[in-house]
């Protein structure tokens, strides 16, 4: 059934301002931008066949957007305006916008080309900076173009904005840019919400937004934000440069953050150099961006060429190919990875997102799924920006034709069957088959082999990975069977490298029964815990067979690491290779019972280690440490009872300082080491 034009404008027009407002004001869209940029091309193609069709209020006809309730409005001086979209990704659309421009310029074949200002397109929040006799006294968002939101309190926690300007700043200068987050502090951030069971967040562009709005600035300084400057509002007692690079060299010289990627482009064939290069460093850049800004160079053909009713004639935005877009999610299969964790996996009707074609793509894991509201059958939207696995991070609101039931994580590991462990407050499910199960083989292998567990040296990354994936080792017990013979016939691997192999393999059957312990990779068992377990129980047997009773009874042993260590040796499959380790000549020493009654003054203590100390390496301090009954922790926190710093000591020093934890140098600690003897 044909729709008639009226109708499907009108449709249209309230499915855009509907989106548009959940994107704008709410942060919280429920289309990608392909699929929005494909009705908004829609509607403007009805109003060109249809000119009687455009109304005032038409979302072609103004920048859309409004002022969020509890934020206070701000009046901009002058208006800030979109930019045409081209939505062509093949060089097609440089050709059409060089075509435009010099016909509007009435310029013929003979004339030389356009010099044209070529920069990244930002996937963030825009944002106006006014400064004032070079000091920063307001910041507001777009708001609809006209009327934007005071958010000055929370950009100023924004690190790479300046306070102040350098040099000699002009009366008033209102600076445009973009708020955004970087991908891997959008990664961190998320991992750091799923570990506390909280709301993920979609991607980096709806986080910094969301973040920007907030009404307390302490939450906003909690999120990693960032900003690219990259135009002008205002402007008083400032002579403005004569082309859009001069302009973004002087915001430069400002102390302004401007990124680097731009380029003068000298007609259409410079313009399509510039997109097809960020093209293909696109994914490894830091940040998301979704295409390339056109814009004529010269301030004086960009005041000749003006305006259309809601865009600049001299500017244009470039698309890439959308990184995010709608397909069906046909299945959830589980995939381990190479620590035991279980992953779900959404197996998708094809679709091409982000330059590839995804058929596959990461739900993290079953809580989150929950939280998406995510079920086999639905439609659901699909990202996948820079070299991120793709994820889905939801789901199309609709009604179900039928009744979904929810997807359930296995209870048998679908590699080797063993039991799937969920500990307790923890949002993963993992294997516990850990030495067994073959998707965690090479893992296995390379803890085993590290130095501070057997310490086999020669044992590294590409050797496991030859020898497991030719199949010539299938178990840890199947290292100790290893010959020259066999291991010299492998790439790269001369005979005398071959025999320091098999002499490493030997010299390891000897190991402490605390590096045995912690070489089996068994979940939450660290070196400090492998130690406290061979003092308390003094041989392998007993550990083996020890109840989370007396599990509990082991200093620096709570709940969660004893039920993971009887849960690990509960598994036959864990247990029979332990026993072949045994039979291959492996021979842990026993720990001698009267250490438990040496002095050990760091016990219940928590230390960090930073910078570089004067005569102690790093695992020498540690070991000293562990030694005297302390834990070595990576990060400060108000738990930590010593920070020991060294020279370029970082972060960590400063961290220290803001939670008041106390700080030594290395004297400082052989002092508390020194307590042993007193």
């Amino acid at each position: 059934m044909t729709v008639a034009p009226a109708q499907r404008a009108a449709e249209l027009r309230a499915q855009l301002n509907h989106h548009a407002h959940l994107y704008y004001v709410l942060d919280a869209p429920e289309l990608p931008d392909a699929e929005y940029d494909k009705l908004f091309s829609e509607l403007q193609a009805i109003e060109a066949t249809h000119p009687e069709l455009l109304t005032p209020d038409s979302p072609t006809q103004r920048v859309i957007g409004a002022v969020l309730s509890g934020l206070t409005p701000v009046r901009h001086a002058v208006p800030m305006l979109s930019i045409t979209t081209e939505t062509d990704t093949t060089e097609g659309g440089a050709m059409a916008f060089d075509a435009r421009v010099r016909r509007e310029l009435g310029l013929t074949e003979a004339d030389p080309p356009v010099a044209y200002a070529a920069e990244l397109k930002f996937d963030g929040l825009a944002m106006n900076l006014r400064y004032e006799m070079g000091v920063l006294v307001q910041a507001a968002t777009r708001g609809d173009g006209e009327t934007g939101e005071d958010v000055t309190q929370n950009v100023r926690t924004i690190g790479q904005i300046p306070l102040r300007l350098r040099g000699d700043a002009p009366a008033v200068l209102e600076v445009r840019g973009e708020v955004y987050m970087r991908r891997d502090d959008f990664e961190k951030l998320n991992e750091r919400q799923r570990e506390r069971g909280e709301k993920t967040f979609v991607n980096p562009r709806n986080t910094a937004a969301g973040a920007i709005r907030q009404l307390d600035p302490a939450l906003v300084r909690q999120r990693p934000l960032c900003f690219y400057a990259y135009g002008l509002g205002e402007v008083q007692g400032w002579d403005i440069p004569a082309t859009h690079a001069g302009l973004l060299d002087a915001l430069a010289a400002f102390g302004l953050p401007v990124n680097g990627d731009r380029v003068v482009a000298e007609g259409v064939r410079g313009l399509i150099d510039f997109h097809q290069a960020m093209a293909a460093r696109r994914d490894a850049l830091p940040f998301d961006i979704d295409g390339i800004v056109y814009k004529v160079n010269s301030r004086e053909l960009q005041q000749r060429l003006g305006f259309k009713t809601r865009e600049p004639r001299w500017a244009v935005a470039h698309k890439y190919p959308a990184q995010e877009q709608v397909t069906t999610l046909l299945a959830i299969d589980v995939q381990v990875g190479r620590t035991g964790k279980l992953t779900p996996v959404a197996r998708l009707d094809q679709v091409f997102v982000g330059g590839t074609t995804v058929s596959n793509a990461t739900l993290h894991n079953v809580f989150e799924m929950r939280r998406k509201g995510v079920r086999v059958g639905d439609k659901v939207i699909i990202r996948r920006a820079g070299d991120v696995i793709p994820e889905v991070v939801g789901r199309v609101p609709g009604e179900r034709a039928s009744y979904v039931p929810n997807f359930r994580m296995p209870r048998a590991c679908p590699v080797c069957a063993s039991e799937v462990v969920r500990e307790r407050g923890g949002m993963d499910h993992r294997c516990s088959g850990g030495v067994f199960c073959p998707a965690q083989r090479k893992q296995a292998m390379l803890h085993f082999a590290g130095r501070r567990a057997m310490d086999i040296e020669g044992l590294g990354d590409k050797l496991v990975e030859q020898l497991v994936d030719a199949g010539i080792v299938l178990s840890l017990p199947g290292l100790y069977k290893l010959g020259v013979a066999k291991l010299a016939a492998l790439d790269r691997m001369a005979e005398k490298s071959a025999q320091n192999i098999v002499d490493a393999l030997e010299k390891s059957k000897a190991p402490t029964l605390a590096r045995f312990l912690f070489s089996l990779g068994i979940r939450q068992v660290g070196e400090t815990t492998a130690k406290e377990l061979a003092r308390h129980f003094g041989t392998l047997d007993k550990v083996m067979t020890a109840s989370v009773e007396q599990l509990l009874e082991v200093p620096d042993v709570g709940p969660i690491v004893a039920a993971s260590i009887h849960t690990f040796f509960a598994q036959p499959h864990n247990v029979e290779v332990v026993e072949q380790l045994l039979a291959a000549g492996v021979a842990p020493k026993e720990s001698a019972g009267e250490a438990d009654d040496r002095p050990r003054p760091l016990l219940g203590k928590t230390l960090v280690l930073t910078g570089t100390l004067p005569t102690l390496s790093r695992d020498e301090a540690q070991a000293l440490i562990e030694e005297a009954g302390g834990k070595v922790s990576g990060s400060v926190s108000k738990k930590t009872s010593y920070v020991i710093a060294g020279e370029e000591a970082g972060s960590k020093l400063e961290k220290a300082r803001a939670l008041g934890v106390a700080v030594l140098d290395e004297a400082g600690l052989k002092a508390l080491l020194g307590q042993a003897q007193a």
